[in-house]
């Protein structure tokens, strides 16, 4: 009986010092709140977002994209699921204005570590200026949104800031910053990580200058008014047959402006994108007898095991070029 009382107090005491030990474990080292795997949870948004965590967290990070691969990020709505993991996340990136639900789940988030894509690049407005004759009683706050579902934020301006490499670096050093703040101990390699994507962004942004300065229009229209940045950016105007919302319905007095725009700047090709029918663009095309081709916005990538941000921006860069009529310069 001895034996046993002391068997029992043994493993109790056993116990206690395991609980301790593990008490101790876990609040020391790093003092982010990792998953069970060590890794740093990060929620991204929508691809743009998921691309600058995956690039720039690393092997330190788990990334979860809410807007699954080939889903345009207008129509995402969010599962319970899904807002349990926004809720739970170390970390945020989303991009405010874009996606009600992801903002509604980000305003209820425990997670002390959010990053704004708007913060480190604010929007402007762009859709009224480019394409849009005076008095033709278009405000973008009314381009096919009555009741369609599509209610993101518009009135706070242009949410595709990403389209502008230089504007996407910003963001990307906003959410380096932002990671190393979550997870000190890897602060350096995200540090590292960052430096090296906004090279590469840097690399790009010049090779969209030289591809692109001796166009022989400065004109290109396109079915979604996505590329506002991008064509302040490098001096090109862009005439949008849609608003910022890729599935809105143009008004006939819409189509006749964009039809003598293409006409009086020499436009040859009206571009659609991946992720909405190109069934108007075609339209367009067929009534001008022009071509057709891809400017994707890059609001989600089809086949991210193939493509990325880098590939498709230079994919995008060389349709342009074809499009505008440009000859010198290098696509990379």
């Amino acid at each position: 009986m001895m034996i046993r009382r002391r068997t029992r107090g043994a493993i109790a005491l056993t116990a206690t010092a395991l609980t301790a030990g593990l008490t101790l474990t876990a609040c020391g080292g790093s003092s982010s709140a990792q998953g069970t795997d060590g890794k740093l949870n990060v929620v991204a948004s929508f691809y743009p977002m998921e691309f600058l965590a995956t690039r720039i967290g690393g092997e330190h990070v788990k990334v979860t994209d809410l807007t699954a691969a080939g889903v345009e990020p207008h129509d995402l709505e969010l599962t319970a699921k899904q807002v349990g993991a926004v809720k739970k996340a170390d970390a945020i990136v989303y991009l405010k204005g874009l996606q009600p639900t992801v903002d509604k789940a980000v305003a209820g988030s425990d997670a002390k570590h959010k990053v704004d894509a708007t913060a480190a690049s604010p929007l402007e407005d762009h859709h009224l200026a480019e394409g849009h004759s005076e008095g033709d009683g278009h405000d973008h706050g009314d381009e096919g949104h009555g009741g369609d579902g599509h209610q993101h934020d518009e009135a706070a301006g242009d949410p595709h800031i990403w389209l502008d490499p230089t504007r996407y670096a910003a963001v990307a050093k906003s959410v380096g910053a932002e990671l190393a703040k979550a997870d000190p101990a890897h602060a350096a390699d995200y540090q590292k990580n960052t430096d090296e994507l906004v090279g590469e962004l840097t690399a790009l942004d010049q090779e969209f200058q030289d591809g692109l300065k001796d166009a022989r229009t400065r004109t290109f229209v396109t079915s979604h008014a996505a590329f506002g940045y991008l064509a302040e950016h490098y001096g090109l105007t862009q005439v949008a047959i849609n608003g910022v919302d890729p599935e809105s319905e143009p008004t006939p007095a819409r189509l006749a402006d964009v039809q003598k725009a293409a006409k009086e700047n020499g436009v040859t090709t009206i571009f659609f994108e991946t992720l909405v029918s190109p069934k108007l663009a075609d339209t367009v095309a067929k009534d001008l007898g022009l071509k057709t081709a891809v400017l994707d916005p890059l609001e989600g990538v089809k086949d991210p095991a193939n493509d990325s941000y880098l590939t498709v921006m230079k994919q995008n860069l060389t349709n342009l070029r074809a499009a505008l009529g440009a000859t010198t310069g290098t696509t990379g």
